[in-house]
């Protein structure tokens, strides 16, 4: 027997009955971390009580979760099979928690950027529930917001829901909330800047920037090449990734380029902004949030988007809109 198979837990006698969430967290803080001394300062506990908890999770569970060496810890099979088991079970229980003691815990909620619509509908749900903390954070897409929430590090999000891996949809609820008016973005003495409103044809030829190459912003890029298609219309290559109004208004005006937006996306420096006709796209938006999450928050910021649809027509389509066809049936179906 060598010595790394004599430190293999013994297999259990019986199925476990009950695994104590403490174990299940100090689990996780390692598999995210995959550092012992980093899991155990986030945790907020010595290292030895951590890694006595993931030893105690092994025996009862009768598997190795951790293949450990002096230079690095890795995931097991068994381990990166509980990892997600690990996630829901612990959501559960904060949900219970939250749902049962008088003070409900923060909601994040994810508002894309600062200045879009997304804002109005938590400043509504927050005038709903007063009583409840919504915070605010900026994630820059729904893929790269999907994977915060589902990872148990942000509740809510708003975006193009279809435009999500379907294995990550299952993971998470929506509401449809508005169809939202596309839009370019032009350097400022772009030929087009002379027209009000500019057709889809118009910007045959061009390549327009769309996100392409940012990982967190998937489901746009997506969008992006589903409405080019046919058109003439190329999708910018990858460029570096601009945080920042002022970064970006740099990248333009050094590009450019044309940019794919909406028509609420907020004033940038050296562009101006024109929609786009004939047909009009449409960005489908939806409210996201983790699937299982019972929370005064999400209840309220559900109500404020339904009132908003209603009282400005947001699920209204136009009878010249575009959207993909995919998107439709989903925005439908919940609608």
């Amino acid at each position: 027997m060598t010595a790394e198979q004599g430190t293999r837990p013994a297999p259990a006698s019986a199925p476990a009955r009950h695994v104590d969430p403490r174990l299940l967290r100090a689990f996780l803080a390692v598999a995210e971390e995959l550092h012992f001394t980093r899991a155990a300062a986030r945790m907020y506990v010595a290292q030895q009580a951590l890694s006595r908890d993931v030893r105690r999770l092994e025996r009862e569970l009768g598997v190795e979760l951790f293949s450990r060496t002096t230079r690095q810890v890795t995931l097991t099979a068994d381990g990166e099979r509980l990892v997600p088991y690990a996630r829901r079970a612990l959501e559960a229980q904060d949900d219970l928690v939250a749902a049962f003691t008088g003070a409900a815990r923060p909601l994040l909620v994810d508002l894309n950027s600062p200045g879009l619509f997304f804002g109005r509908v938590l400043e509504r749900a927050r005038e709903l529930a007063p009583e409840c903390e919504l915070m605010a954070r900026f994630e820059s897409g729904l893929t790269g917001a999907a994977a915060e929430m589902t990872a148990g590090r942000l509740d809510v999000s708003f975006g193009r829901y279809a435009g999500l891996d379907p294995a990550v949809r299952a993971r998470l609820a929506q509401q449809p909330v508005r169809y939202e008016p596309m839009a370019v973005l032009l350097p400022s003495g772009h030929p087009l800047t002379e027209l009000d409103a500019v057709p889809l044809d118009a910007l045959a030829g061009e390549t327009v920037y769309a996100g392409a190459g940012n990982p967190r912003t998937l489901e746009w890029t997506d969008l992006a090449h589903r409405l080019f298609e046919g058109r003439g219309i190329e999708v910018a290559p990858p460029a570096p990734l601009a945080v920042g109004a002022e970064e970006f208004g740099r990248l333009m005006a050094k590009k450019r380029n044309p940019a794919l937006v909406v028509v609420g996306f907020p004033a940038m420096p050296g562009a101006e902004l024109r929609p786009l006709v004939d047909p009009v796209p449409l960005s489908p938006v939806s409210l996201v949030w983790r699937k299982g999450l019972i929370h005064p928050g999400v209840t309220a910021l559900r109500e404020a988007a339904a009132e908003l649809a209603a009282e400005e027509g947001w699920l209204r389509k136009p009878s010249n809109g575009w959207v993909p066809a995919k998107d439709a049936l989903i925005m439908m179906s919940q609608n």
